[in-house]
């Protein structure tokens, strides 16, 4: 391969060709940036990381106490978000935790939508070794990406319970015994401990399975949208006509995918923190007892 220059952009190397679908590993780009360790779908991170700052900068300007259109835009979308997180991680969270979760909702749907974009997996490049490469594709088409946004999302989750619940809430979370003894008697209740205690232990594996659950869900949709969108585009599969009609329809479902899977993702999240976190009344109550 040979060193990455704006006339190597425009020479036959570089082309807009039919891809026979989205690779399952990411292209290495370490030659065609001097050294520098990226791929592909880090590549497409940075600029779709670009764009939404870039927009929001454009959008909002200086945030105004009078908001101009730009800004009502961006904070009623905001607002909107919010008050459907609000219920599930609870009024006392919600301020804490908005701004990971936003982060999440707007990064993972733009990301998604990035397959959508013409020259996303149809820009390629030579190389000697490997032949037709990608240079861009979709950054949630490669497992590294939605694997480190599931870790991003453990790892808050880690914080915040321990942060904002503490140590014991979350031990009692898990292995508690969650019966009232006035209602069940105390014998039953001590017959409950060990369910409880059982319960808890499944319930741990299940919390450490949670990165590969949230990374493979929203890699599997991604995934599969682009290489049906591909293979739907593929005059030798459907005929010329076809070709045309079915990748416009899948864009069409998998903009709304799109959307399905980045709320998801953020809803998960909030769930999981809200599920310890989000106790109005609930522990408080048992404790008082």
């Amino acid at each position: 391969m040979r060193p990455l220059s704006l006339i190597g952009l425009l020479s036959p190397a570089f082309v807009f060709a039919a891809s026979e679908g989205v690779k399952t590993s990411a292209t290495d780009l370490t030659s065609f940036t001097f050294t520098v360790p990226i791929s592909n779908s880090i590549l497409t991170t940075w600029i779709i990381a670009a764009l939404i700052i870039i927009g929001v900068r454009l959008a909002v300007g200086t945030p105004k106490l009078i908001p101009g259109k730009g800004q009502s835009v961006v904070e009623g979308m905001a607002q909107g978000l919010r008050d459907a997180l609000e219920p599930i991680v609870g009024k006392k969270m919600i301020g804490k935790t908005f701004p990971l979760l936003c982060g999440f909702f707007v990064f993972i749907l733009l990301m998604n939508w990035s397959g959508l974009l013409p020259g996303v997996g149809t820009i390629k490049f030579m190389t000697a070794d490997r032949g037709w490469q990608e240079a861009i594709r979709p950054a949630n088409s490669d497992l590294n990406t939605t694997l480190g946004l599931a870790v991003l999302s453990f790892v808050a989750w880690t914080y915040f319970v321990l942060r904002y619940a503490g140590f014991k809430v979350l031990l009692f979370d898990l292995f508690g015994n969650k019966a009232s003894k006035k209602e069940v008697g105390l014998l039953l209740w001590l017959l409950l401990v060990p369910i409880f205690f059982a319960v808890g232990g499944i319930e741990i594996v299940s919390i450490l399975f949670r990165p590969l659950s949230l990374s493979f869900r929203l890699f599997g949709n991604v995934f599969g949208g682009e290489n049906l969108i591909h293979a739907l585009g593929d005059p030798k599969t459907l005929g010329a006509f076809a070709t045309y009609i079915l990748p416009a329809m899948a864009g069409m479902l998998e903009v709304l995918v799109g959307v399905i899977q980045a709320f998801v993702f953020t809803l998960l999240s909030a769930v999981y923190i809200g599920l310890i976190c989000n106790h109005e009344g609930g522990h408080d109550d048992e404790h008082a007892h």
